[in-house]
């Protein structure tokens, strides 16, 4: 490409094709590019495939279309982000200045939403802050929710009609070697790759810490309030994929389509509209937690093969990629799973439905911990523990052997929160980390004082992520282990406390011991 074609600097070749990014607000943006073909027709349910070369410039300038999901349950995108299964696309910041070989540190990050809603483009100018800061390059990615990425279907698979296992980790997977063999034309190093993510993003990087086909794609972790167990056995899974089907056949609505043959299933999965194959998962989703109480339909599965082994199983043996690790959770992650978003395990039936499985003495320990349990507001502590807090506990203790691991707990929370009695609720980190609070509900979040504060807190946080994006290490963060438990706790004023909440810890190891 000749300096006359691309007089401002904007368009950078990739394996596929040229873009042209924007030049705005300090930075660089490339979005919408590219990562996999479009996972439709015959590529629905089926693996990434490599996106067709194209042959001019392609205009980079938007996000592409969020992944295709339900707009009821959870937040997610909103009614005028269009949707669609097309949507395997990566977005890149970076400095003004970098160009290829400017080798700066890269960090990806893998949005939340309980595997079935959100994207990349939920917030336009993530990241922004931190690259202007610091100097990074950002990749945030898209890839597909619900149903169509996050359910076990191979139990379907036929020869003529192949179905494949743990789609939207294998597209991850893809979006990863798509930055290992493009970022460094942004700018970006391809040997100094932090992958990040929040809620189910977390639980996708401590997953991908465990995928052989993700080994050396990405050189640190950060998982920001991970349900890091929410992964089962095919068992678990297909049962859940045999009543999708049932439902998918009601929302079809075709005669001619059911559920009850693999090649029946097959030509149903094939020929269904994205909106009833989101329609039913929606049921479904709605269904699972009073069914299976603790449980999440929507999950990766220990297929044996692209997923060998539980999570959990391989950082206790050592077998997660070696890769220094950020993890930790938020002082109060179930106090927001209420109403609509009310799939934890925060009720009586699910409370009592897991009290079943364990001894009496464990039980009355972990009664100690939760005052009023199974009432709320000790039920949705208990709920948000059990999904996030504890099982993370489990992977830094057991990573933390064999890697260096800081844990941390983010307790910052606005006045107006507290007040509201839901304080450091699940995800509000981001809102520091990613500097939102210049949206209307971080304007909200200081109606009664407290936000010069957070911003001081959040300005720390981001400088923590940034020197371990840098460099894997950071200077006044103790790692953690199995015997100190030191604890990064971020609030008003940061501190580092062993093993916060320790008596709660060990009455859970002894209520699931086999965690």
């Amino acid at each position: 490409m000749t300096p006359t074609s691309d007089p401002a600097g904007l368009v950078r070749r990739t394996s596929h094709g040229d873009v042209r990014g924007v030049r705005e607000r300090g930075v660089a943006a490339w979005r919408g590019v590219p990562y996999a073909a479009p996972p439709t027709g015959a590529r629905r349910f089926r693996a990434p495939e490599p996106p067709r070369p194209w042959r001019h410039v392609r205009d980079a300038s938007w996000f592409g279309p969020a992944a295709p999901q339900d707009r009821g349950q959870f937040v997610g995108v909103d009614a005028s982000t269009p949707t669609d299964e097309d949507c395997l696309t990566v977005n890149v910041v970076a400095p003004e200045g970098a160009t290829a070989g400017s080798r700066l540190p890269v960090l990806v990050y893998v949005h939340g939403g309980a595997y079935s809603v959100g994207s990349s483009r939920e917030h336009p100018r993530q990241g922004e802050t931190l690259v202007r800061e610091s100097g990074i390059v950002y990749v945030s990615v898209n890839y597909r929710l619900g149903g169509l990425g996050w359910l076990d279907l191979s139990a379907w698979s036929t020869p003529e009609r192949p179905l494949e296992s743990n789609l939207g980790l294998r597209d991850l997977v893809a979006a990863l070697r798509w930055v290992r063999d493009n970022v460094d034309a942004f700018g970006g190093d391809p040997d100094a790759v932090t992958l990040s993510g929040e809620s189910s993003g977390g639980g996708a990087v401590t997953t991908l810490m465990t995928v052989p086909a993700a080994r050396g794609l990405f050189h640190r972790a950060i998982a920001q309030s991970a349900p890091t167990n929410a992964v089962y056995p095919p068992d678990v899974t297909r049962r859940w994929a045999g009543e999708f089907l049932e439902l998918l056949s009601r929302h079809v609505g075709d005669d001619d389509l059911e559920s009850t043959s693999l090649d029946g299933a097959a030509a149903m999965l094939e020929r269904a509209p994205a909106s009833a194959i989101v329609r039913a998962t929606a049921e479904l989703q709605r269904r699972t937690p009073d069914e299976e109480p603790g449980t999440i339909s929507l999950c990766p599965v220990i297929d044996g093969e692209f997923l060998p082994e539980r999570p959990l199983d391989a950082f206790k043996a050592g077998r997660a990629h070696p890769v220094p690790l950020v993890i930790g959770t938020n002082d109060r992650e179930g106090s927001v799973f209420t109403g609509r978003r009310d799939i934890l395990a925060t009720n009586k039936k699910r409370i009592r439905a897991i009290f079943a499985a364990t001894r009496k003495k464990s039980r009355k320990a972990i009664k100690a911990q939760y005052p009023g349990l199974p009432e709320r507001p000790a039920a949705l502590d208990f709920g948000g523990d059990y999904t996030f807090w504890f099982p993370t506990v489990k992977v830094a203790e057991r990573h933390a052997v064999h890697q260096p691991t800081r844990f941390y707990r983010f307790d910052a929370a606005p006045r107006i929160l507290r007040v509201a009695g839901v304080d450091a609720f699940h995800g509000l980190e981001l809102w520091a980390l990613y500097d939102r609070m210049d949206t209307p509900f971080g304007w909200a979040m200081s109606a009664l004082g407290g936000r010069r504060a957070f911003l001081r807190t959040a300005s720390r946080m981001r400088a923590r992520w940034v020197e371990f994006v840098r460099t894997g290490e950071v200077a006044d963060w103790p790692t953690y282990d199995p015997h100190r438990r030191r604890t990064l706790i971020i609030d008003t004023v940061d501190r580092v406390e062993h093993d916060p909440r320790g008596e709660r810890r060990r009455a859970w190891q002894e209520f699931v011991p086999h965690i």
